[in-house]
C-alpha cells in the first residue's frame, strides 16, 4: 500500500506539473482514468474541457509557475499544496485533491485557490 501511495503522489504531481506547463492532453493520456470528475466551476466535466482550460491558461498566461509545496496521500486521494506565480506578481495558494482508480489512475479532482495576501494579522507564510 505504501507503495502505491508514493506513486500516487508522483503521479498527481506529473499530472498537474505537465497540464499547468502546457501539455494537457499529454498528462490526460498517460495519468486520466476512464472517466474525470471535475469539481472545480471553472472547468467543465471530462478529460476535453480539462485539455481545453490547460490550453487556454497556456496562451494566455505563458509566464506562469508553479511550485509543489507538499504532498499528502491517503487510501485513494492525493492532496496537493503548491505556490503558483502568475503576471502582474499575482500569487496564489491552491490545495488540490485527486481521486485515483484501482489502475492509478486519476478520475476525480477537487481545487481550492487564494490569492496570498499583502499583509497579514500573523507572521507565517501560507505554506
Amino acid at each position: 500500500m505504501k507503495n502505491i501511495l508514493k506513486q500516487n503522489k508522483q503521479n498527481a504531481i506529473a499530472f498537474y506539473k505537465m497540464a499547468y506547463n502546457g501539455n494537457p492532453k499529454k498528462a490526460v493520456e498517460l495519468y486520466v482514468g476512464a472517466e474525470y470528475i471535475q469539481h472545480n466551476p471553472l472547468v467543465g466535466d471530462g478529460p476535453q474541457p480539462f485539455i481545453d482550460y490547460f490550453n487556454r491558461m497556456a496562451i494566455e498566461y505563458p509566464n506562469k509557475s508553479i511550485e509543489f509545496v507538499r504532498s499528502v496521500a491517503e487510501d485513494d486521494l492525493v492532496a496537493l499544496h503548491t505556490h503558483q506565480s502568475w503576471p502582474d506578481n499575482e500569487e496564489y495558494v491552491t490545495m488540490d485533491f485527486f481521486r485515483f482508480d484501482r489502475n492509478g489512475k486519476i478520475v476525480e479532482h477537487w481545487d481550492s485557490m487564494q490569492q496570498i495576501p499583502k499583509i497579514s494579522a500573523n507572521n507565517n507564510t501560507m505554506y
